[in-house]
């Protein structure tokens, strides 16, 4: 009996701390919304942007609130993770697909896209490391120009 108990409370403590995940499924469904995605990205940046700020505010203050700089910090670093954590399930598995090398153009859109979500990857860790706006401008642009080159290359197809 003590043991089934352990056994429960255990399941019952994993179910409870286990981290919420909203990502888009990997099995092959074809349910995708680009549009959507890149809305994502920015309301993130935004986010990001607006806690860089505050923090620097905050922390102007004497004393400084202390709570509120890391709550700031904290959240600012989750939205660094979700736009990293797009990019990687969503876009870097799932939508920019292999191509043949002999297809030429394909593989150099790919190679581009390929490297512009790595930009945005380093910039959104960059923003997690310091409260440097140009960090900020730097996801975004590189945020813009991966959604331009995306979806020209999707008007192609």
């Amino acid at each position: 009996m003590k043991k089934r108990l352990g056994v429960f409370i255990f399941l019952v403590m994993i179910a409870l701390i286990k981290p919420d995940v909203f990502s888009h499924c990997e099995i092959p469904c074809g349910i995708y919304n680009d549009e959507m995605r890149f809305t994502m990205l920015e309301e993130h940046i935004k986010t990001i942007e607006k806690a860089v700020k505050e923090i620097e505010h905050l922390s102007g203050h004497q004393p400084p609130n202390f709570n509120q700089i890391v709550r700031w910090i904290t959240n600012k670093e989750k939205h660094a993770e979700e736009i990293q954590h797009i990019i990687s399930q969503y876009f870097l598995t799932q939508r920019v697909k292999p191509v043949e090398k002999k297809d030429s153009e394909a593989h150099k859109i790919r190679m581009e896209h390929l490297s512009l979500c790595h930009e945005i990857l380093v910039f959104a860790m960059k923003t997690k490391q310091t409260t440097d706006l140009s960090n900020v401008e730097k996801l975004k642009a590189a945020v813009k120009v991966f959604k331009d080159s995306y979806f020209k290359a999707q008007a192609k197809k």
